[in-house]
């Protein structure tokens, strides 16, 4: 096994200013923002959009850290969220006004200076009556409205933020510059028919590429004469030759394609920083970074040499540095579904051709090593394997998972693939796919918004209200009724019945709650990231309007296996084997298994066969659970569908992030044991705790879930103890783990390789323990920022043992 130190001590600066910075908010994007729609309300909303991010980018702060070698800043300091009021104002000013300030949360803490509160509220009150999150919540049927208060859907994070989850062409704007991208839109907006309807829409949004794109390289050109004036001043002639060289890049890129590999990583950062000024979506991601900079990296390193590989080293962990100052702050209703300070900025390396040949090269290798040293949350980085991927990228892939950091998550080409070619992607698309945020997937420059991400449909929310009737005991509201309680039910059948029934409801639900969201969200258009996603400037469409090459959405589905293994809990102690009657479990449920009765019911449903032991009945079971979402979310289709991108439909996601937490905290006792109000199985994790037969077990369990339709993701974690893998043949039954499930054909897997001891200690003593970085789901955060029941939750998941 191999050890990770940093050797830069100018990252090492830089990292430890990031993490010792506490969150902050910026209210200079939303001054400037603001400012700017004032001063266009009667422009259409491409241009105004357009006139709105170019005033931020012209007046908002900038600076260069001491040491710096990639430069541009998201707001006025690192780790300082911006606001972004067109999405959402009521929670700032219920926080602002009923708890003073943001930092009174259980987790995800900012803190705004007091001298901006009062400007912040101003702000807020322009923006009352004409946010993103009002026109949904107006236009919100009361069914909806309900459904969203038991917590049998969520799409909060829909309706109050834009969408991300998307990966821009990074590798056209290499090769042509944003003056290529600028030149292409001028071309097609002297095309534009204007006697036909639509025409000015088309003209308007490829004008407002022009406007964005010159603002970002006239943003890029601040940094070139800031960096010139600190070399001025610079004593220190290393440090000037760097300010000078960072002066020249900011002059070239992005404005053209880079001259070198460090001209190339600043022009990927100028565009994914101003993508995320421009909206609070998350999980905007790099995408397959290792192949992109390939080219760069091989002509200053391998070719000329007129860069050294820890130089090339040195600028990769600059960038990882820089995403890790990216941050966003939520409402509180919504930050527990994403907990630990989370941007889920994907960076994808290794592969397979489509040509079956392995993509992997020395700046992958480069790339993993970088990330291991750097010990960061950001990026979320992800490995691609495949039947032929070389031994050395397993190892070391494996080395770097043993560290207990939490990366990399690893994939397998030879489901993934398959799964897009079946919905429709093109055969060379398929083989370039990237991860985007957590485990979902998508064709960098080539998709929509929200390969996943979508509304969570919570499955365990769902029993509950199954076996009450459609009532909800937490807060005394009714819904869909009329199915029987677990008392009405004579057979199983009849409980069956009606979980599909309220399983078709609360999908159409959720669809609902997304064609709401997504209708809304085309007012405020991305106007650079569309400039950038394929087909865009040839439709005059932004990709929410449909001008992606592909869009293919997904939900979130929440508790599968703790929904499955409820019901088949239900089916085998209540109307199969008898050894429970209908109003005992009824009972227990309500009370929460209190009391000697109570216990003595519960003990009896954990002893039931669960999910994720190898067991084909109730493994057979899950995959049935699952099916009457599957068959209904079949049947709809995006805001897109017939816009223009192929598909326009759903695939599935198991990739709930860290909803668990907030939905089980919703809901009442479950028939599968779990006590009420307490966290529900996080992804398609087995429930916390049963999962008793080890790694295989596991892995052989959930390959048999319907892998190839989701595309939206399927998430595994697997905990296990670092004494497991101290010695050299445990590390080889470590790697004989990774390969099982290359050999399976798993989506996805990811390692949290810590012991419950240190977790306890770090939730006692923070300070100490700052540094332990967790894998919360499909991303990884800084255990002692998570709030204590997300905490609890990691505790409490299983430690394997091989």
């Amino acid at each position: 096994m191999k050890t990770y130190e940093l050797k830069s001590e100018r990252v090492a600066r830089l990292r430890e200013e990031a993490l010792a910075k506490e969150p902050g908010v910026c209210v200079e994007r939303a001054r400037y923002l603001t400012k700017a729609y004032k001063e266009n309300e009667e422009k259409s909303k491409y241009i105004k959009r357009a006139l709105a991010v170019k005033e931020v980018l012209e007046n908002m702060s900038i600076y260069i850290k001491d040491g710096e070698l990639i430069v541009g800043n998201q707001s006025s300091d690192v780790r300082t969220a911006p606001l972004f009021p067109e999405y959402a104002v009521e929670w700032i000013i219920e926080e602002l006004n009923e708890k003073g300030n943001f930092d009174h949360r259980d987790g995800d803490k900012f803190h705004l200076p007091e001298e901006h509160k009062k400007e912040v509220l101003e702000i807020c009150e322009y923006w009352q009556g004409k946010t993103l999150r009002e026109k949904c919540y107006a236009q919100m049927p009361e069914e909806l409205q309900k459904a969203s208060q038991v917590k049998a859907v969520h799409g909060e994070g829909n309706m109050t933020s834009g969408d991300g989850h998307i990966v821009p062409d990074f590798e056209k704007a290499l090769k042509v510059g944003l003056r290529g991208i600028i030149n292409e839109a001028v071309e097609a907006r002297d095309k534009v028919d204007i006697t036909v309807f639509g025409g000015y829409d088309k003209r308007d949004f490829l004008d407002s590429i022009v406007i964005l794109n010159e603002a970002v390289i006239d943003f890029a050109h601040r940094f070139s004469s800031l960096a010139s004036e600190f070399a001025e001043k610079e004593t220190d002639e290393k440090r000037k030759k760097e300010l000078l060289t960072i002066a020249e890049n900011c002059k070239n890129v992005p404005e053209n394609s880079p001259k070198t590999f460090w001209e190339a990583v600043q022009l990927i950062w100028f565009i994914h920083l101003v993508i995320q000024i421009e909206s609070n979506g998350h999980s905007a991601s790099l995408g397959r970074t290792d192949q992109y900079l390939y080219e760069f990296y091989k002509k200053d390193v391998i070719t000329d040499k007129t860069m050294d590989r820890e130089f090339a080293k040195e600028l990769l962990q600059c960038l990882w540095v820089k995403l890790y100052t990216v941050i966003k702050v939520r409402p509180t209703s919504h930050s527990g579904y994403g907990a630990g300070y989370p941007t889920y900025q994907n960076v994808t390396i290794g592969g397979s051709n489509y040509d079956g040949s392995d993509a992997c090269n020395e700046l992958t290798y480069l790339i993993l090593e970088s990330v291991a040293e750097n010990k960061m949350t950001q990026p979320n980085l992800a490995v691609r394997f495949h039947s032929n991927s070389p031994e050395k990228f397993i190892r070391e892939s494996a080395s770097v998972a043993a560290t207990g950091y939490g990366m990399p998550a690893m994939h397998t080409d030879e489901i993934i693939i398959p799964a897009l070619l079946n919905k429709g992607v093109e055969f060379k698309d398929a083989y370039n796919y990237t991860m985007v945020g957590c485990v979902e997937v998508a064709v960098p420059g080539k998709w929509g918004y929200r390969c996943t991400g979508m509304t969570f449909l919570n499955f365990i929310k769902i029993v509950e209200l199954v076996i009450n009737d459609g009532h909800d005991p937490r807060t005394g509201m009714t819904l869909y009724q009329g199915n029987g309680t677990l008392l009405d039910f004579e057979s199983f059948d009849d409980l069956w019945k009606s979980w599909e029934k309220n399983i078709a409801y609360y999908t159409r639900l959720s669809v609902a709650l997304d064609v709401l969201a997504d209708t809304h969200l085309e007012e405020l258009p991305d106007i650079l990231c569309s400039s950038l996603i394929d087909s865009c400037i040839e439709r005059g469409k932004t990709a929410k309007e449909g001008g992606a090459k592909y869009d293919i959405i997904a939900g979130l589905q929440v508790g599968l296996s703790n929904a499955a293994n409820a019901m088949y809990a239900l089916k085998k102690t209540v109307f199969e084997d008898k050894v429970l009657t209908k109003e005992e479990v009824f009972e227990a449920l309500k009370n929460n298994f209190e009391g000697i009765d109570g216990e003595r019911v519960r003990n009896i449903l954990l002893n039931v066969p669960k999910y994720g032991n190898d067991i084909d009945e109730i493994d057979r079971f899950t995959v049935k659970t699952y099916e009457p979402y599957i068959e209904e979310i079949a049947k709809y289709k995006n805001t897109r569908y017939g816009r223009g991108p192929i598909n326009g439909g759903y695939g599935l996601s198991t990739s709930g992030i860290s909803s668990n937490v907030p939905m089980g905290t919703v809901t009442g006792a479950t028939p599968d044991g779990r006590y009420a109000y307490t966290p529900a199985a996080e992804g398609a994790s087995p429930t916390q705790g049963t999962d008793v037969k080890g790694p295989t077990a596991v892995l052989n369990s959930i390959v048999k879930l319907p892998t190839l339709l989701i595309t939206g993701g399927q998430l595994l974690n697997q905990k296990y103890s670092p004494d497991l893998i101290k010695s050299e043949d445990q590390f080889e039954k470590f790697v004989g783990i990774i390969k099982t499930f290359i050999n399976l054909k798993g989506w996805h897997i990811q390692f949290n390789i810590i012991s419950r001891d240190t977790l306890q200690a770090a939730k006692e003593d923070p300070e100490k323990y700052r540094d332990i970085v967790v894998r919360v789901a499909g991303y990884c955060a800084q255990f002692v920022t998570l709030d204590p029941i997300t905490q609890e939750d990691i505790i409490a998941r299983t430690e394997q043992v091989m």
